[in-house]
């Protein structure tokens, strides 16, 4: 190329990069070009003109669009949201490994040693069968679980907080205060299935290396392979020492794409599903259930910070309460908000369980060990996986009642006597950790939640 072509050769016209979002600079410069282009020609199609400044930016004709709409609509433009919404190492780990976890931690007060973070970290990871973690992970999955670092004078330990320990008391006591009583228990619980679940591990012939051999010699390929995890199936269901509640299972496909099975469930069909099963219970019956939020809708909202002092009035005086806002101000309206709380708190499904005879106790978060059903639907489970060979969701349908069906009185009974084992060992645990923290003369002044600290020093468990 001469000097005289090099100095009139220009570029190809750069595009932004199919996928890059689209910055306010970037927008603007849209909205600046839309504005000159139409100052010039004020008769050019619309159509004309948004592909004339997508030519010329160098930007698709989709963006140019949406951003010259928003513009027209709100006369604003919005920068790209580009913090992308990851789980967190909490999430990840699901409940079944999170009461592990916590089990971990009172294996140590059972066996009278001071549970740090180090011998809990040390102890999570030499076991296979839980995630590998690194301490900073530990930390927040034991801060999610209610647990405290405690300074005790020289020695860190790990205590679950006071409202948790305060709570699993209180079930423990009402537990056992309604077997006494020989009332009826139920177990309530959710669980999901993905039409594509089949055991991880069969025994497969190495020798058979293609299809053609396989028919020659009269022999298989080995088990077909789900082409994903598939549908998936959420399920409800109750029961108790007589076994699963005859006609309380409530099976619906899932229509979200969530992580969580949870996201499934609505308030509204728990709310139905529960009405229709309550008849099946034997009077003056107890239904144990955890705090999933469909299960904990309240009766009647009540006042937050997040409201307006004219809404909190509003309300207050809807209670009976003469209320001069000139006189109050928002903190003043919320100390009386506390007052009335507790006689509005209510749950619906609570209230729908009394007004039938019937008593809901709710277990204490992450504590699904003391659920039996826990237990079934493992065994449910099990059998599913062993014998999903279609991935269809008719059949897998079909398999989850047979495994329903297989799960016998004697099951439950056993069951149902593990977890009361496992309520003698939180039981337990508790006295135990009050007499070795008394034996290390508590100092109340350094008490510490995970994740912060009085000085450098007290950043890491000895």
């Amino acid at each position: 190329m001469s000097d005289e072509e090099a100095a009139t050769f220009i570029s190809p016209r750069k595009k932004n990069p199919h996928g890059k979002p689209v910055g306010s600079s970037q927008k603007m410069m849209i909205i600046n070009c839309y504005k000159q282009l139409k100052s010039e020609n004020d008769q050019i199609k619309y159509r004309d003109l948004m592909k004339r400044i997508s030519d010329t930016l160098g930007i698709g004709l989709n963006k140019v669009q949406t951003t010259v709409s928003e513009y027209n609509q709100t006369k604003t433009l919005t920068s790209p949201n580009r913090k992308r919404n990851r789980p967190g190492v909490v999430d990840k780990i699901d409940d079944f490994d999170k009461n592990a976890i916590r089990r971990k931690v009172h294996s140590f007060w059972h066996n009278k040693e001071l549970p740090t973070l180090a011998k809990v970290l040390t102890a999570i990871n030499e076991d296979n069968t839980l995630p590998n973690m690194k301490e900073t992970s530990l930390r927040k999955v034991l801060k999610s679980l209610n647990f405290k670092f405690t300074k005790r004078q020289r020695n860190s330990i790990l205590t679950e907080r006071r409202d948790l320990l305060s709570w699993r008391r209180k079930y423990l006591i009402s537990i056992r205060r309604f077997r006494e009583e020989g009332r009826p228990i139920y177990y309530l619980d959710e669980t999901w299935l993905n039409t594509g679940d089949c055991v991880s591990k069969v025994w497969v012939d190495t020798t058979v290396t293609s299809s053609r051999m396989a028919f020659l010699e009269g022999l298989s390929t080995g088990p077909q392979n789900p082409s994903g995890k598939g549908t998936r199936l959420i399920v409800v269901h109750i029961g108790s020492a007589a076994g699963f509640v005859s006609g309380g299972l409530l099976c619906f496909q899932s229509k979200k794409n969530s992580s969580d099975y949870h996201d499934e469930m609505t308030g509204q069909t728990f709310q139905e599903w529960f009405e229709e099963i309550l008849p099946l219970l034997e009077d003056n019956a107890v239904i144990v259930l955890d705090n999933a939020p469909y299960h904990s809708v309240k009766k009647e909202k009540t006042p937050t910070t997040n409201w307006k002092k004219a809404e909190m009035v509003e309300w207050l005086v809807s209670k009976g309460e003469e209320i001069d806002p000139s006189q109050l101000t928002k903190n003043d309206l919320l100390d009386i908000v506390q007052r009335l709380k507790p006689r509005y708190s209510a749950y619906i499904i609570d209230e729908i369980a009394k007004d039938a005879g019937k008593t809901v106790l709710r277990l204490p978060p992450y504590h699904c060990e003391l659920n039996p059903i826990e237990l079934v639907w493992s065994m449910v489970k099990s059998y599913v996986k062993s014998n999903n060979t279609t991935y269809k969701t008719i059949d897998v349908k079909h398999l989850l009642h047979q495994a329903i069906d297989r799960v016998k009185p004697e099951d439950w009974q056993s069951f149902i006597r593990h977890v009361k084992d496992e309520e003698q060992k939180f039981w337990d645990v508790d006295f135990i950790c009050d007499e070795m923290i008394d034996e290390l003369q508590p100092d109340p002044r350094h008490i510490l939640t995970i994740g912060e600290s009085t000085d450098s020093s007290d950043d890491e468990c000895t």
